[in-house]
C-alpha cells in the first residue's frame, strides 16, 4: 500500500503495471482533482483502495465515503459549483440512486468541471441486472467516454477533465468491470505542478442554479449546446481511432472491452475487417462515423449490452441516404453478459461465417463445475439464518435486500423469497402484509443499507402502521464491497467521527418493539424473533456480530497470532449431518461413507457451529 501511495504522488514519468482502477487515482491527481466522493459497490472499490494507499497528509484532494450515490453526487455537485474539480464515483445500478439528481446536472453551470464515473457491469458480476448507463447519458446530454483498457482510464480521465472544465458541463467515464480490473503496464506523464486556489467561488451570478419552469428552456437549450460543441470536437480527438487493414468490404464500429476481444479474435481471421474504435460514446463522431461506414460495403456494430451505437449509426446512415449494409444484434444472446473472446468469436462467426477459421476443440474452453455463492465460514448471517428459521413458519414470507446476507435464499436457509435494489425490503414487506393476516411478513437488512436507503421504507412502516418484522444483520462494515466504515462504526475514511447507533436511531422513530442479540446466541435469536413476530406492531431484531472476514484479518495482523479450528469427534458424530445440511458451513466436507470432516484451510474456529450439533462432536480443536 506505501509503494502504491508513493506512486500515485511520483513526480517524475513513469511507467507501472496497474489496473484500470489505479490508473484512474493517478489521473484524478495529474488532473488537479480536488474533491472525490463516492459510495462503495463493485467494480470501484479499488478507486478507494488507490486513494486510501495517499496518506492522508499527501492527499491533495478531498475525499469521503458518502451514505448514499445520490449524497456522494450532492457532494461532488456542490463542490464543483463552488470553483473545485469534482469527481463521483460508484457502481452501475448506483446511478439509479443519485439519478434524481444527476438528470439535472446538465442544467447547471457547473464552474469547476465535475467527472461521474460509472462501474458499469455486463455480465451481471456483481449487480442485480445488465443496465447500460448510456441510457442515462442520453436523457440528461451528458457526454460520455469509454476506456477500452488502464492506459486509456487514464487518458480518458484526463480528457473528461478538461472536456468538464471547459464547458462546465459533467462529463461520464464509463468504466467496465473488465476495464476496472484488467492490469496494464500504463505510462504515467510527470505531474505537472498544482496550485489550488481554495477561495469560494460560487456566486448566484454563474447560475441560476434553481430550475424552476421560467428557466428550463434556456438551461436545456445550454445543454443542448454543450454537447454540439464536445460532439464537435470529438470528430477530431485521440480518443477515437481507425485499423486500416485495407478492407473496403467489411468494417468494424466499436469500443471499450469489446475492442480489446475484437483485436484478440482477428489474430485468426485471415482477411482482417477495418476497425472504427470510439472513445467518444455519446455525442458519437457524425462525420467519423459518416466517412467510415461510406467506404465500407458492409458493417458490424460490436457492443456489449444495448443496441444505443447500432441505433446511432442506422440513423448517421438513414439520414446520409447511405446503402451500406449495416449489421448490430442479431441474436437474443447478443444483448447479454460481457463481449468476452469466446462471444465476439462467436459474433464475429455468425456476421462473416468465412472470416475465421472453424475452433477447434481445444480452443473451446474448460468446462467448470458450477460453483455456488457463499457466506464465509464463521458468517453471522449464516447463524442468523440458522436461529431465525426455527422461528417462522414454513408460510410465512421473507424478503430480501442487497448485501452479503442476500445469500440466504440459497440453500439450506431458503430465506429472503424476493429481491429488489437497496432498502425496499421494508416497503415490499409492507405491501406483502396489507389483507395479510395468516402469513407473518420477516424482512431482512444490513446496516449498510440501513444508512444508504432503508430508512424511508422503515419510517413509512412505522408511519402507516405496517405488520411486518425486520431483521437488522449488523455485522459492522460495509462487508460485501470491502469493508467500507458505516456511521454505525464511530469511524470514516478520513479519521474518527461520532457514531449513530442503529438502536438508537430506531428509537428516534418511536419504534417500540426492538430486540437485540448477538446471532452466534442461536438459541436466544430464535425466541426473540417469535417474541417480535408476536407484536401487532412493526417490530424489529437487531441480529449483531462481526463481520468474521474482517475481524480474523485484523487478528492475523496481531503479533503471536495463532489460528484456531474446530474438530470432530467420528465416535460421537452419528452422521446426522445438521452441521451440513441445516447449518451449511463451508468447512465441513461430507465423504463418501457418510462421515463429516473439518476443511483445515477454511475453518477459522469460531465455534458458531458446536451448538448445532445434536451430539456434541463439535469441539475446539486442540493441538
Amino acid at each position: 500500500m506505501k509503494q502504491m501511495g508513493e506512486m500515485l504522488l511520483r513526480r517524475e514519468s513513469f511507467e507501472e503495471i496497474v489496473m484500470g482502477n489505479t490508473a484512474l487515482v493517478r489521473a484524478m491527481v495529474a488532473s488537479g482533482t480536488r474533491v472525490i466522493s463516492a459510495y462503495p459497490g463493485s467494480p470501484t472499490p479499488e478507486i478507494a483502495t488507490a486513494i486510501g494507499a495517499i496518506p492522508d497528509g499527501k492527499r491533495p484532494f478531498y475525499f469521503e465515503f458518502s451514505t448514499n450515490e445520490k449524497v456522494a453526487m450532492e457532494v461532488a455537485y456542490g463542490a464543483s459549483i463552488n470553483g473545485h474539480l469534482s469527481t463521483v464515483f460508484f457502481k452501475s445500478v448506483g446511478l439509479n440512486v443519485a439519478s434524481d439528481t444527476f438528470v439535472q446536472l446538465n442544467l447547471m453551470n457547473l464552474i469547476g468541471g465535475m467527472v461521474v464515473v460509472l462501474g458499469d457491469d455486463p455480465g451481471a458480476n456483481s449487480s442485480q441486472n445488465e443496465q447500460d448507463n448510456r441510457h442515462f447519458a442520453r436523457m440528461a446530454y451528458t457526454p460520455v467516454l469509454e476506456p477500452a483498457n488502464p492506459s486509456e482510464v487514464y487518458t480518458c480521465y484526463k480528457a473528461a477533465a478538461l472536456l468538464s472544465k471547459k464547458h462546465h458541463m459533467p462529463v461520464i467515464l464509463r468504466m467496465t468491470t473488465h476495464v476496472c480490473h484488467a492490469k496494464e503496464k500504463v505510462a504515467f506523464d510527470a505531474l505537472p505542478d498544482l496550485v489550488f486556489d481554495d477561495t469560494p467561488k460560487f456566486d448566484v451570478g454563474n447560475g441560476p442554479y434553481i430550475p424552476i419552469t421560467s428557466l428550463v428552456f434556456p438551461k436545456k437549450r445550454r445543454a443542448l449546446a454543450n454537447l454540439a460543441a464536445v460532439e464537435s470536437g470529438a470528430e477530431e480527438s485521440s480518443l477515437n481511432s481507425v485499423t486500416d487493414h485495407g478492407n473496403d468490404k467489411r468494417g468494424i464500429i466499436t469500443m471499450g472491452l469489446p475492442f480489446m476481444s475484437l483485436m484478440d479474435v482477428l489474430e485468426k481471421a485471415t482477411q482482417k475487417p477495418d476497425i472504427l474504435k470510439l472513445g467518444f460514446v455519446h455525442p458519437i463522431p457524425k462525420k467519423l462515423v459518416l466517412d467510415f461506414i461510406t467506404t465500407h460495403r458492409s458493417v458490424k456494430i460490436l457492443e456489449e449490452l444495448d443496441d444505443i451505437l447500432e441505433n446511432d449509426v442506422k440513423k448517421i446512415a438513414y439520414d446520409a441516404g447511405v446503402t451500406t449494409r449495416i449489421m448490430g444484434k442479431a441474436d437474443v444472446e447478443d444483448w447479454v453478459g460481457e463481449y468476452t473472446y469466446d462471444k465476439v468469436y462467436d459474433i464475429l462467426s455468425r456476421t462473416w461465417p468465412d472470416l475465421l477459421p472453424v475452433r477447434e476443440e481445444a480452443d473451446q474452453g474448460v468446462v467448470v463445475p458450477d460453483r455456488p455463492a457463499q457466506m464465509c465460514p464463521g458468517c453471522g448471517h449464516r447463524s442468523a439464518f440458522y436461529a431465525i428459521k426455527k422461528a417462522i413458519e414454513k408460510n410465512d414470507i421473507t424478503v430480501a435486500d442487497i448485501g452479503c446476507h442476500t445469500l440466504g435464499f440459497l440453500p439450506p436457509y431458503e430465506m429472503g423469497q424476493l429481491l429488489m435494489c437497496m432498502g425496499a425490503s421494508p416497503g415490499m414487506g409492507a405491501g406483502l402484509s396489507l389483507f395479510n393476516d395468516s402469513r407473518k411478513v420477516v424482512a431482512f437488512m444490513g446496516d449498510s443499507t440501513f444508512f444508504h436507503a432503508g430508512l424511508p421504507g422503515i419510517i413509512n412502516a412505522v408511519f402507516n402502521n405496517h405488520n411486518i418484522t425486520l431483521i437488522l444483520m449488523e455485522n459492522g462494515t460495509t462487508a460485501m464491497t470491502g469493508h467500507q466504515e458505516t456511521p454505525a462504526t464511530g469511524k470514516n475514511v478520513n479519521g474518527v467521527t461520532d457514531k449513530i447507533p442503529l438502536k438508537g436511531v430506531l428509537e428516534g422513530l418511536g419504534i417500540r418493539h426492538i430486540y437485540e442479540v448477538d446471532t452466534y446466541q442461536q438459541e436466544k435469536l430464535t425466541d426473540l424473533v417469535k417474541q417480535a413476530l408476536a407484536d401487532d406492531a412493526f417490530s424489529v431484531v437487531i441480529a449483531r456480530h462481526p463481520c468474521m472476514l474482517k475481524f480474523t484479518r485484523e487478528q492475523r495482523r496481531k503479533k503471536g497470532y495463532q489460528g484456531k479450528r474446530v474438530a470432530i469427534d467420528q465416535k460421537i458424530c452419528d452422521q446426522n449431518h445438521e452441521c451440513l445440511a441445516s447449518f451449511g458451513c463451508p468447512s465441513f466436507t461430507r465423504k463418501e461413507d457418510g462421515s463429516v470432516e473439518v476443511n483445515p484451510d477454511l475453518c477459522i474456529g469460531d465455534g458458531s457451529c458446536m451448538q448445532t450439533c445434536p451430539t456434541s462432536a463439535i469441539s475446539p480443536h486442540k493441538p
